[in-house]
């Protein structure tokens, strides 16, 4: 019998990752075990092994802290008997815990401070052959994006796409009220602050299509 498998610790605090392998290699193979397919003593020592491996990496050369938190995924062969680990599919991803006081401070400041407030407005770049027009969008003063308008009948189609962080701005239809520019103006805060996030790439392309337009 070959069977390959995969396993995956989940998220857990670096203190308990060597437990979390072994209770999940072990009941993984449950059913491989009382088959008679491979024995509890081949778990246990290839539970081991991981957990040697995992401590060279986590504590040996990144130094993690028993409370970051960390996950492991690595896929494995079960064949005569016998468990090998597949290393070159081994994933090790480690999140470092952020000390309560540096939590407590950060919180304290916002408070005090008060929620942070943005402004978006927008500024008219330039229309297209078929009527279509461009709007650079800015938030509190400095351009993090571009929109394209379309109108259509009595009303507006935009578009766009917003950076850092990264956002679409998805196709939505606004109802025209005079000018396309007083349109988009009037719903500019709201169109960002529904904006879908989505990758620096995706968000790249999409800038890209529309100043192409123009």
């Amino acid at each position: 019998m070959k069977l390959v498998n995969k396993l995956s610790t989940g998220l857990v605090i670096a203190g308990a990752y060597a437990d979390k392998v072994r209770k999940t290699l072990f009941a993984q193979l449950r059913e491989e075990m009382k088959a008679g397919h491979v024995s509890s003593t081949e778990v246990a020592r290839a539970a081991g092994e991981l957990n040697r491996i995992l401590f060279e990496i986590l504590v040996n050369r990144l130094n993690v802290d028993k409370g970051d938190v960390v996950r492991v995924r690595i896929e494995y062969i079960v064949e005569e008997g016998s468990i090998h680990w597949r290393l070159n599919t081994l994933e090790v991803e480690a999140f470092r815990r952020i000390p309560d006081a540096d939590v407590r401070e950060a919180v304290e400041e916002v408070i005090k401070e008060g929620a942070p407030t943005f402004e978006y407005r927008i500024e008219k770049r330039g229309s297209t052959p078929l009527g279509d027009e461009i709007f650079d969008i800015y938030e509190n003063e400095e351009k993090v994006g571009i929109l394209v308008a379309t109108p259509v009948e009595k009303e507006v189609i935009v578009r766009g796409a917003l950076r850092d962080p990264p956002r679409l701005i998805e196709k939505t239809r606004l109802s025209l009220s005079n000018t396309i520019e007083e349109t988009v103006s009037k719903h500019i805060e709201i169109l960002s602050q529904r904006a879908v996030p989505s990758s620096d790439e995706v968000v790249e392309k999409v800038i890209k299509e529309i100043e192409d337009l123009l």
